[in-house]
Formats: C-alpha cells, structure tokens, sequence
C-alpha cells in the first residue's frame, strides 16, 4: 500500500478534478488571444499562459488516470485476500457510499439495495450511524479499530481499516447465539424477547409477537410501569387490553437482557408454611408495595400491639420517622433504599414502645413489597433519651455559670458605686432611699445569679464535717415558719445516721427549697415529713440517670401530701425556669439550684411521684468519717504586717467599672493603689525594683495570660507579697493553681466595698 503522503497528493488531486474544466476553457481562451493580438509582448503573454494552463490540466488528468489505476490495482489485491472470505467485508468512502463487497456479503445482505454501509446494517443492529462514525474516526487515528456490537442474531465484532487512498475497508464476523434464543426461541409456547441495555428490542419470539399483536421494538412499548424487576408481577400492554404476567430475566451475553413472561399462578402459600412463619421467635412482618400489611407472625402483633386477624395499614402502626412512614416504605419496595432500619415508635394506645424496624425489599406472589424484621429497642432509646437530656442539663449549666460571671461583673459595679454613693449620704438626705432600693434589687440580682452558679455547679462552697441531727434539729424553727398554720412539718431522724461533708448553708438552702416547694404543693395543707435514714449499698445503685457506688450513706427524704407531678414533667423540674406556677409566684431555680447544690457536695437526689398522692424528693450524700490526717494543725497567730490603712496595692482587673470601684474604695481606707488592665502590663510594672508592692488583687479569668499564672510569675522577686483573687466564677476554678501559691485568698464578684477593704485589711493585718 502507499504511504500516508501518497493518500495526501491522491486526495488533493481529486480536490482539483472539477476544475479542470475551467482551467482547459482559460488555456483555450489564452491561445486563441495570442493568434488574434497585434502587440508581440501580449501575444508572447497570452501563448504562455495557455500553454502553462494546457500542461497543468495534462498534470491533473495524469494524475487522476494514475489514482484511479492504483485504486484499481489495490481493490484487486485487496479482494484477492477478502473476496473469498467467509465474512462479509465492504469497502467505503468517507461518507459511507459502498464501493465493492466481497462474495459474503452479497449472499449474507441478498435482497438489500441500499447504497450506503449505515442503511445496509440498520436492520440489524441499533444506532449503525454512531458506531461506525466511531470506529472510522479511530481507524483515521490508529490505521484500524473494531468494536462488538450486539444484534438480533447474537453479536457481531465490526472492525475498520484505513486504505491510504482514503477508502475504509469494513468486515463484519457475527457469531451466533447458542444459548437458544433465536430459531429455537421460536418454538417456545412462553413469550419471550431479547433487549439491549438502552431498551431497543433486539429479538422477539412468535408467542411475544402474537401477544403484542406486532413486532415490538421497545421496552417501554411493552410494559405500563417504566421499570420492570426480575420475578415480579408486570402489566403488558397486549393488543386485547393488559395482561398480568410474572417477569423472568436472564443476563445474556454482550449485555443483552433475555426477558420471559409467564402467567400469573392462581395458588395460595402452602399452609405450613404460613404455620412455620407464624410461629418463628424473630418478629416478622410481611407489607405489600401500598403499605397494607399482608401478615405478621405472633412475636411481631405482640411487639406492635396488633390485634390478630385485625387489617392494618403499616403507616398506622408506627410513627416517629420525622417524614410520613409510608414514603419510607414506598423508598424501599421502589428500590431507591435497597435496605433500610430506622428506631420507630407504636401507636398502640395500650402500650407505646419503641421498636427497631428493618425494612428489606422482597417479591411477595409477583407484587413488590417488603419483609420487615422488627426488634424491641425501647431500653435503648430511653438510654439515648437519658444520654441527651444530661447533655443538655450540662449545656444550660455551662451557659449558665457564663452568664453568671458576666452579671457578677456587672453587679460588683453597680452595688460597688451604689455603697460610694451612701458614704457620702445620710438617712435625712432625700437620694438615700432611692439607694438604698438600688442596693436592695442588685442585692436580688446577686442571689439569683448564686442560684444559675448553684445549678452550674461553680458556687463557691466552704465544705466541713456536719452533724444531720444538729443541723435539721436547728433548722425546724425556721421551716416551721415557712410552712404556716396549714401545714404540719414533722421531723423523723435515724439515730445511726453517720456525718457528712458539705456546705451547712447550702445545704440549708436546700431543705428550705424543698420543703417550700412541697408547701406550695398542697394549696389546701398537709403534712410534710423529713425522714432521714441511714443506708448501705453493698451494690450498686442505678436509678434514672445515676449509678451510685457502693457503701455508706445518709438519706434525706422530704415527703408531702400534695398533688403531685405527672411523669412527662418529672424530667424536667430540675432545669432552670421551669415552673408550673404562674407568673410571679416563683422564679423556677428552687429546685435547679438544689440540684446544683447536691451534685455539687458530692450526692444525688431521686424524686418519686404520682399524681394525687404527692411526691418524695430523696437526698444521698456519702458518709464522711473523719480521717487523723484530715486534722489541720491550729494556724498559730500572725503578727500585724503594717497599720490599718497603710500599704501598696496591685490591682489587675479587666473590667473597667469594677477596677474603677475597687480603686476608689481602696483609696478612700487610705491604701496606696496601682491599677493595670491586664497580666502582662502588671509584670511590666513590677520590672522596676525600686517599686515596692505589699498585696496583689487580681481577677483570676483575664484576656491573655490568667490570674494565677502571673502572680507566679510575679512572687519569684517578691516572695512575700500577698495575694488575693477576685472572680465571677466559682473558688474551684483556681483551687488547683491557688493551692501552689502561698498567703493567698479568695474573693468572689459580687463584692461590696466593705468585703473587699476587710480581705484586704485581714491580709495585710
């Protein structure tokens, strides 16, 4: 064969072969001017221009007798290869004319007048167009290509192969179906026919054909629903009306879909089967493609609360998906989840559960539906339930003990210049009173903010070894005033009940939140009992959300007579500002802050309720035995540092109105102050050695380095400096940096004028 520049010159000159007409009509039309023009320049000219002309148009017409002489020669030579070849082969230009065709493919294509390869393979295979436009762009690029294609008979591998005189040489080897689709198809009483996977109906059978009524060409064309499943019950479009019929599929070769269609069996399931499936231990439900429940054996009516032989919906049996149930199950059965679980809850009213639910997709007589397998998952959703509402409990006691710290800011401010404002003001003066409301309200404002830190856990408490008997015997006299005239409050105590270690005036506080609580539930009196009791756990105690470890412990009941709690709120009585009374009559911390309280000292707290009868609130604290090392030597007496009054102080505190106030308070008890906005312009300060400083005032919570880290730093050159932290939050937020630093002591926000010139006169004196 030529080589690829021989095709280039072959191909331009059969570009050039139309005008050669036009260039023989200018070689004539030259030399007939050259004859007839006087001017020997013009007629040398024009008997040049025609003669070139002349000689270009031998050129070309050589050129094109040349071409098509080899042309010839090749397609000889070439068919004495493929003229004899059993397969048929085809040469074609670039358009897809059909020049020659060998032996086989006159007798394989007889009857076939069309001139073009693409009208000559339409019958045969789908979109002939595409896959020879593909396959002769690749023989372009690569000199031959060949791809397999499927068709009616069985498949076929079509190859392709460039000639260098721009020609394409096309031989197709078809090989047949030997899995009996095709003649022996035919003789099948079943309807029958065979697909690609774009759909196009590659081969149907006389049965498919009568049925139909004509010969199909698409799936879509066939069947009523767009997508049809092996083994399911399907809706034929026959040419008397639509017929029912049970889809078989087989996967043929070449990805060809081989589809049967049988009739739809009349038979019911066999009753031991039905006697097998009833009695499996598994629950198992079987629901058809619309959502009715078909059957369910006796472990799955038990788990769901249906009553047996009842109809039922599957939608109406469960709820709790956040989207309707039924597009659920309709994901499943159409396919779109092939298998899908979810935690859903029974509408039984008798008895509501939560119940795993695995749904899988399943053909139940022909029709799609699904099995699903159903397990009792309420322990573990109330174990989920218990599990977020802790997390949200810490959530709002976070965001609580924040927002206390901000208010105890601002409330150090506000009641710090409201006591500046009364020393300059006396009981006659007529602003004095209005002072003294503002001091009273921030006051308030304080004692709400120690509830949110009580709840939160970041009170600062003062634990100590206390005696139950003597504390509630000491605090009788004044719940008795609390309770009124209506109320009886009798008091029953164990004689054996051991110590504890907690805050006596929290726990105060919280025995007079409790027993205020149960008055306001009896609105028409009572009786409220506190009992205490000792107990020992020789195990573990798990209740609600706790688990109580083993040992000794001294219970506190408060009992009452009241109303009661219904149970959908007894999760909930201990969150801040919940409150069943209306408005005003209660903030909703009374019992958020007992809670605060008791987790906090270390114990745990149980409610028992039922509505009518009244409601029990139990208190565990652990028993605290007194060890000889917990025995702190007696501190033996200081001596005076310095008179009242005199001395340098540093005070570091980030917020502006708060230093303002401290530093004016100070002053005024005749302390000399120097103030700083943050730890590092402090240790600035403290860089001069000739500044002597006595006592350090620091809040502990600051932008960039914290309280404790800087007075560290600070007492490495003043070792005798003291040192007293100031903060929002509770002691325990620094109880660890605290306790490595000497002659250090406490503060919390907020504090009054006086608190603070007293700690700072008791370090210093």
């Amino acid at each position: 064969m030529a080589t690829a520049e021989t095709a280039t010159i072959a191909e331009t000159a059969r570009g050039l072969a139309p005008r050669v007409g036009y260039l023989l009509f200018g070689a004539a039309a030259c030399l007939a001017g050259a004859a007839v023009a006087q001017a020997p320049t013009t007629r040398l000219t024009l008997t040049v221009a025609g003669v070139t002309l002349a000689v270009l148009v031998v050129i070309i017409k050589g050129s094109q007798m040349y071409h098509q002489r080899r042309l010839a020669r090749e397609e000889f030579r070439l068919f004495r290869l493929v003229g004899e070849d059993a397969a048929p082969a085809f040469t074609t230009d670039r358009l897809g004319e059909i020049h020659l065709r060998n032996k086989a493919a006159t007798d394989r294509f007889q009857g076939s007048d069309a001139t073009t390869l693409v009208a000559t393979l339409g019958e045969h295979f789908a979109s002939p167009g595409a896959v020879m436009f593909r396959l002769q762009a690749r023989a372009e690029l690569r000199g031959s290509a060949r791809e397999d294609v499927v068709t009616r008979r069985g498949h076929m591998r079509l190859s392709c192969t460039a000639m260098s005189t721009g020609r394409f040489l096309w031989r197709l080897e078809e090989f047949q179906d030997r899995t009996g689709v095709g003649r022996g198809a035919e003789t099948l009483s079943l309807p029958m026919m065979v697909a690609n996977k774009a759909g196009v109906v590659l081969f149907s059978n006389e049965a498919m054909r009568k049925l139909l009524g004509a010969r199909p060409k698409r799936l879509d064309r066939v069947f009523v629903a767009p997508v049809v499943r092996n083994g399911e019950e399907v809706e034929v479009s026959a040419a008397s009306g639509a017929v029912r019929a049970i889809l078989s599929e087989i996967e043929g070769a070449g990805e060809r879909r081989e589809i049967y269609l049988f009739p739809v069996p009349a038979g019911r399931a066999d009753d031991s089967v039905l006697a097998e499936f009833e009695h499996l231990p598994v629950a198992l439900m079987k629901v058809s493609h619309d959502g009715t429940l078909t059957s369910a054996n006796r472990a799955a009516r038990d788990l769901a609360g249906i009553a047996p032989g009842a109809p039922a919906m599957f939608h109406d049996l469960f709820d709790g998906l956040g989207r309707p149930v039924g597009e659920w199950l309709a994901d499943v059965v159409d396919g779109r989840l092939p298998t899908a679980s979810e935690v859903l809850q029974t509408r039984s009213a008798a008895d509501r559960r939560y119940l795993q639910v695995a749904l899988r997709r399943m053909v139940i007589h022909g029709q799609p539906g699904a099995l699903a397998v159903l397990a009792d998952a309420t322990a573990l959703k109330e174990l989920e339930a218990q599990f977020i509402q802790s997390q949200k409990m810490q959530a709002i006691g976070q965001l609580a003990g924040g927002v206390a710290h901000d208010f105890n800011n601002l409330l150090t401010a506000i009641t710090g210049h409201c006591d500046l404002l009364l020393l300059r003001r006396n009981r006659t003066d007529t602003d004095y009173a209005d002072l003294m409301q503002i001091q009273q309200n921030a006051n308030r404002a304080g004692a709400l903010v120690s509830q949110l830190l009580a709840y939160s856990r970041k009170q600062t408490m003062k634990p100590e070894r206390i005696d139950l008997h003597d504390v509630l015997s000491e605090l009788t006299h004044l719940l008795n005033r609390l309770v009124g005239e209506r109320t009886a409050l009798k008091l029953v105590q164990d004689p054996l009940l051991g110590p504890i270690r907690a805050d006596k005036r929290q726990l105060e506080q919280v025995m007079v939140n409790l027993v205020v609580n149960a008055r306001d539930a009896m609105a028409a009196g009572g009786t409220i009992r506190i009992e205490t009791e000792a107990v020992t756990l020789a195990e573990e105690l798990r209740r609600d959300r706790a688990v109580v470890p083993q040992g000794e412990y001294a219970v506190i009941r408060v009992v009452d007579t009241g109303m009661g709690i219904p149970a959908d709120k007894l999760q909930k009585i201990f969150e801040p500002f919940y409150t069943t009374k209306r408005s005003g009559e209660g903030t909703g911390l009374g019992l958020s802050t007992v809670y605060g309280i008791v987790k906090q000292s270390g114990g745990y707290i149980f409610v028992d309720s039922e509505p009518g009868e009244g409601s029990t609130f139990s208190l565990y604290f652990p028993v605290h035995e007194i060890r000889p090392e917990d025995v702190a030597p007696p501190e033996p007496a200081r001596k005076p540092l310095m008179k009242q009054g005199e001395g340098v102080v540093l005070l570091v505190e980030d917020e502006a109105p708060v230093r303002a106030f401290a530093s004016r308070a100070l002053r005024m008890r005749g302390y000399t102050v120097l103030e700083a906005d943050c730890a590092e312009d402090a240790l600035r300060m403290l860089e001069d050695p000739t500044l002597q400083v006595d006592i350090f005032v620091t809040d502990v919570v600051m932008p960039g380095m914290d309280g404790p880290s800087w007075v560290r730093e600070a007492l490495k050159d003043r070792p005798d400096a003291r040192v007293i932290f100031i903060s929002g939050y509770a002691e325990d937020c620094l109880s660890e940096g605290q306790a490595r630093i000497p002659n250090s002591v406490f503060l919390p926000k907020p504090f009054s004028l006086t608190d603070l010139t007293t700690t700072v006169q008791g370090q210093l004196h």
